[in-house]
C-alpha cells in the first residue's frame, strides 16, 4: 500500500471512528433536544453550558458534508437534527437573524447578532440545503445573507460592522471572543463571511450574491493582507486603519485555501488571475510558523499547536500542491498529519485534544466540546483530503 491509500484509509477511518462518531455518542440530548454546550477536556458532558450559535452551526455543517461526502444514513439523521433545532431556536423571529447563545432549555440568552455568527449560520443551512435540498434550509439562509447586507454592511468604507444589537443598533462592544480585541471590524468575521456566501452561492447562484462574493475576495487582498509580508491583519477601525497586533500563521494558511476555493466557485478567469497570487503569498507567510516535527504556531507570540491550526496546515499544504504548483505541499501535508496522529487525536475517548504543548502533551484542561471546539476543521480537513486525493 503506497502512502497516499495509506493517508486516505488513515483520514476516513479519523473522520467516521474518532471525530464524527464521538459527536453522535456523547453530544445529543435526548432531553433538551440538540445538541450539548460543552463537554470538558477529559470527557464529562456539562448540561449546564449554554448553547452557542457557532457550534451548532458547525455540527449542521459537518454532518451534512458528511452526509453528501459518505451517505450514511446516521449522518443525515444528525443534520436533520441539528438543523430543526437551529431553526426552531437560533432565529430571532422578532428582528431577523440569529442569536449567539441559548439557555439550556434553548431559550434566548445572549442576543447581540455577531456577524461571525451570522456568517456560519448561512455556512451551515447552505450545505443542509445542497445535501439534501430542503427549502425551508435555502430560504432561512437568504433571508440572513439580506440581513447582513442591510444591516452590518458599511456604506462608506466598504465591508461589514463586527457586531450589532439585537435590533441591530450599534454596539460600543463588538468583542468576538475572549480571545479577540474590540474592533469595528476584523479578519476572521470577513474571512468566514466569504466562506459563507461562497457556500451559498455553490447552491444559489444569485448575481448580486456572486458579486458580494468577488468583492470580499478583494477586501481580502487590498485590505486585510499586508502586501509585503503576506500576513493577515487580524483588527481593523471602520475606516480600514489597522490596529496593530500580532499575526496568525494558522489563518494565513487557512485563509489561502478558502481564498482561492472561493475564486474558483463564482468562476472568474479575472478573479482567480487577482486571488492566485495573493493565496499563495498568505500561503508562505503562514508557513513562517512551520516546525520541524510538521506542526504550525498557533501565531506570533504563542508556540501551542491548536487543533484547528493542524487541520488548516494540512489542507493549505495540500492546496498549495494542488493548485499552487508546490511539489513538497503534499509532504507537509503528510507531515503534519503524522503530528496530528501522534499527539492531537485522543484514541481513548475519541476527537481531537484543543492543543498540544511545544513538548507535544496534550492539553486535556480546554474543552472537547463547546463554544469554539467544533466538528469543523478537522472534518472539513478529512473531507478536503478525500476531496483532494
Amino acid at each position: 500500500m503506497n502512502r497516499t491509500d495509506t493517508f486516505l484509509r488513515e483520514i476516513r477511518a479519523n473522520l467516521e471512528n474518532n471525530i464524527l462518531s464521538f459527536w453522535l455518542d456523547n453530544t445529543r440530548d435526548p432531553l433538551e433536544g440538540g445538541f450539548l454546550g460543552r463537554i470538558s477536556g477529559t470527557g464529562e458532558p456539562d448540561r449546564k453550558a449554554p448553547r452557542g450559535t457557532i457550534l451548532n452551526a458547525r455540527i449542521l455543517w459537518a454532518f451534512s458534508a458528511a452526509w453528501k461526502a459518505l451517505r450514511k444514513k446516521e449522518y443525515l439523521i444528525a443534520a436533520g437534527r441539528a438543523k430543526d433545532y437551529f431553526l426552531g431556536h437560533f432565529i430571532d423571529h422578532k428582528y431577523g437573524g440569529v442569536y449567539w447563545s441559548l439557555t439550556p432549555a434553548g431559550i434566548r440568552l445572549e442576543t447581540k447578532k455577531q456577524l461571525y455568527a451570522q456568517a456560519f449560520a448561512i455556512y451551515g443551512l447552505s450545505e443542509f440545503y445542497g445535501a439534501t435540498g430542503d427549502d425551508e434550509a435555502l430560504k432561512a439562509a437568504r433571508n440572513l445573507y439580506l440581513i447582513i447586507e442591510k444591516e452590518f454592511a458599511d456604506p462608506v468604507h466598504g465591508g461589514y460592522f463586527e457586531a450589532r444589537g439585537r435590533d441591530f443598533q450599534p454596539l460600543e462592544d463588538m468583542t468576538l471572543s475572549a480571545h479577540d480585541i474590540n474592533a469595528a471590524k476584523t479578519m476572521n468575521s470577513h474571512l468566514h463571511l466569504l466562506e459563507a456566501y461562497a457556500n451559498l452561492y455553490k447552491v444559489w447562484p444569485d448575481e448580486g450574491l456572486r458579486e458580494k462574493t468577488i468583492a470580499l475576495l478583494d477586501i481580502l487582498r487590498e485590505r486585510i493582507m499586508d502586501p509585503k509580508t503576506g500576513h493577515l491583519h487580524l483588527y481593523f477601525n471602520e475606516d480600514w486603519s489597522v490596529i496593530p497586533g500580532a499575526f496568525s500563521y494558522g489563518h494565513d494558511i487557512e485563509t489561502s485555501w478558502l481564498a482561492l476555493e472561493a475564486a474558483f466557485i463564482v468562476r472568474d478567469i479575472d478573479v482567480i488571475g487577482r486571488i492566485r497570487p495573493a493565496a499563495l503569498q498568505m500561503a508562505r507567510a503562514g508557513l513562517e510558523g512551520l516546525q520541524p516535527d510538521g506542526s504550525l504556531l498557533y501565531e506570533s507570540g504563542d508556540d501551542s499547536r491548536q487543533w484547528w491550526v493542524e487541520a488548516e496546515n494540512v489542507v493549505g499544504n495540500l492546496w498549495l500542491w494542488k493548485y499552487q504548483g508546490d511539489p513538497d505541499g503534499a509532504d507537509r501535508a503528510l507531515a503534519c498529519w503524522d503530528y496530528i496522529k501522534t499527539h492531537l487525536v485522543d484514541t481513548e475517548r475519541g476527537e481531537w485534544f484543543w492543543s498540544c504543548a511545544p513538548d507535544g502533551t496534550p492539553n486535556r484542561t480546554d474543552d472537547k466540546a463547546g463554544f469554539w471546539k467544533c466538528p469543523y476543521h478537522n472534518s472539513r480537513m478529512c473531507l478536503q483530503v478525500l476531496s483532494l486525493l
